[in-house]
């Protein structure tokens, strides 16, 4: 399976080299698939490489999207892992 994430451009470098910002997460990636992004586009990334434009609305309900799934992992594996401990306290021998 593969991902792609949307993130915006805030560095040009060179003629095919740009960095982008992803939740306050800056990467050097290749615009050499995507050369007409500019600063502040929107770009979709994968494995280091700009493979599109992207519209501001569509990535921002995209970036939204992506923080209530990992909001929802984040407390799906607090939950997992208050059940393991009290399924370790119960299998504890009394002292």
């Amino acid at each position: 399976m593969c991902l792609a994430i949307p993130a915006r451009v805030v560095e040009r470098r060179s003629d095919d080299e740009a960095v982008v910002d992803l939740a306050g997460v800056r990467k050097a990636i290749s615009l050499a698939l995507v050369p007409e992004a500019a600063v502040g586009d929107y770009v979709i990334v994968h494995v280091g490489y700009a493979i599109g434009r992207l519209d501001a609305d569509e990535a921002e309900r995209t970036l939204a999207l992506f923080a209530e799934l990992a909001a929802a992992g984040s407390a799906d594996a607090a939950e997992a892992a208050t059940l393991a401990r009290a399924a370790d306290a119960r299998a504890a021998p009394s002292p």
